[in-house]
C-alpha cells in the first residue's frame, strides 16, 4: 500500500525540462513586465515605433542608422534645454578627442559674434591656415562650399575638422565685402589649455581656452611661472572659453582662491553639495575678461573670483548656463549628452537666464584689444 501511494506521488512530479520551461517563462514575463515599467507607455511607443519602421516600412534601402540619429536628436530635443543634445558617432568621436586638448583641424580660433560665419580670432603660427594666408579679422562664411552662417554655425567646427592629412576648402570674407577660397591640409595640434604672458607694469596675463583634460595643473603652472618672474596682478583671460570638466574647475578654484565655499551642485538624485577651498591661494589681485561666447566653467570661475576676493570682470555679459552635462555613451557610438546637475557660485547664486554682467563693459574693436587694456588698467591704477 506504501509503495503504491509513493510511486502516485513520484508521477505528479513535474520532470526537470518542465520545471526549467517554467521557470524561464516567468523569469521572461517579470523581466518584460519590469521593462515596461521602467519604460512606461511613451518609452514602450518609441520602441514599438522603431520596431515597425525597422521591420514594416516597404522600402529596405533606408539607412535606419540616420534615421535613428535623427530620433535621438528629436528625443533631446523635445526637452527643451539648449545644453543637451545628442552627438552622432562622428560628433561624438571629435568631442571626445577635443577634450584631451588634442585634435585634427587647420590652426585657427575662431569666435560665433558674427551671424554671417566664424570670425578667426588667432591663428596657430606655422599651421594649415597661417599657409593659406588665413589671418586674425577674417570671417569663415563656407566649408566645402556648405554655408555656415546663422545656426549653421554650431556645425561649423566638425565640417573644418576631418582626418588628418585631407584638405578643405574654407570660404573666406574680407575687408571689402570681398569673398576668396582657401585650401587648407587638416594636420593634427596639441594645444596647451593655459597660456602666460608677463605684460608691461608686472601684470601677469593668463589665457585659460578650456576646462578639459589636464587644464588645471597648464594653468597652475602658467600662475606660478609669472609670480616667480614678479607678477603683481593678474588678468585671467576667460573669453570663447566653452566651459568642461568640473573636476578641473575645482582646482583652478581651490588654487587661486581663500578659504571658504566656492562651488555649489546639485542633481536630482541626492541633496546639493557644497565644494570648500582651503586657506592657500593666489595673493594678488586680479581681473577676469569675458565675453558672450564664455560659457558653463568659465562663467563659475568669473563669478566666484569676483564673490570671494572682489575680482573686477570686464567685457561683455555672457550667456547664463548653470546645468552641467554628462554624455553617456551609445551602442551605436553616438553620445547621449545630458544636463544632470546644476551648479552655482559657493554662497548658492545661479547664473541661470542672467549671466554674468562685467564691472566694465566694453566691446572688442577689430584691430585692437580694448578688453584687455581696461583689464590690465583696473590693476596699475
Amino acid at each position: 500500500m506504501e509503495q503504491k501511494q509513493y510511486e502516485k506521488k513520484r508521477r505528479r512530479r513535474l520532470p526537470g525540462w518542465a520545471k526549467l520551461a517554467v521557470t524561464a517563462v516567468l523569469t521572461f514575463a517579470l523581466t518584460v513586465g519590469a521593462f515596461c515599467l521602467v519604460m512606461g507607455r511613451s518609452g514602450m511607443s518609441l520602441v514599438e515605433g522603431w520596431l515597425l519602421a525597422r521591420h514594416a516600412f516597404v522600402d529596405r534601402t533606408v539607412d535606419f542608422d540616420a534615421a535613428a540619429d535623427r530620433a535621438l536628436s528629436a528625443l533631446v530635443e523635445g526637452l527643451g534645454d539648449r545644453w543637451s543634445c545628442y552627438l552622432d558617432p562622428e560628433w561624438n568621436r571629435y568631442a571626445a578627442e577635443s577634450r584631451t586638448n588634442s585634435y585634427v583641424g587647420v590652426g585657427v580660433t575662431v569666435s560665433y559674434e558674427r551671424e554671417e560665419g566664424l570670425l578667426v580670432r588667432s591663428v596657430t603660427p606655422g599651421g594649415p591656415a597661417e599657409q593659406a594666408g588665413i589671418t586674425t579679422g577674417d570671417l569663415i562664411v563656407a566649408v566645402d562650399g556648405v554655408s555656415v552662417a546663422g545656426e549653421m554655425r554650431d556645425s561649423a567646427a566638425g565640417l573644418i575638422r576631418g582626418e588628418e592629412g585631407s584638405r578643405v576648402v574654407l570660404t573666406l570674407l574680407r575687408a571689402g565685402d570681398v569673398t576668396e577660397d582657401v585650401t587648407c591640409t587638416r594636420a593634427r595640434f596639441t594645444t596647451p589649455p593655459a597660456t602666460g604672458e608677463m605684460l608691461e607694469g608686472q601684470i601677469g596675463y593668463v589665457r585659460l581656452n578650456n576646462f578639459y583634460l589636464g587644464s588645471a595643473h597648464s594653468f597652475r603652472v602658467a600662475v606660478e611661472e609669472l609670480l616667480e618672474q614678479g607678477a603683481q596682478g593678474l588678468v585671467i583671460d576667460l573669453r570663447d572659453n566653452p566651459g568642461g570638466y568640473v573636476d578641473e574647475l575645482k582646482l583652478i578654484l581651490d588654487f587661486l582662491l581663500p578659504e571658504g565655499p566656492v562651488f555649489t551642485q546639485g542633481s536630482r538624485w541626492w541633496f546639493p553639495s557644497v565644494y570648500k577651498s582651503d586657506a592657500d591661494c593666489v595673493e594678488v589681485p586680479m581681473v577676469a575678461i569675458v565675453n558672450g561666447e564664455t560659457y558653463s566653467a568659465a562663467e563659475l570661475l568669473a563669478a566666484q573670483l569676483r564673490e570671494s576676493v572682489n575680482a573686477p570682470i570686464v567685457g561683455e555679459p555672457t550667456c547664463g548656463k548653470g546645468y552641467s552635462q554628462i554624455t553617456f555613451p551609445m551602442p551605436n557610438g553616438g553620445g547621449f549628452n545630458l544636463s544632470t546637475a546644476t551648479y552655482a557660485t559657493g554662497s548658492g547664486h545661479s547664473l541661470i537666464g542672467e549671466g554674468l554682467i562685467p564691472d566694465v563693459e566694453i566691446s572688442l574693436i577689430p584691430g585692437g584689444d580694448d578688453q584687455l587694456e581696461a583689464a590690465v588698467s583696473l590693476l596699475t591704477k
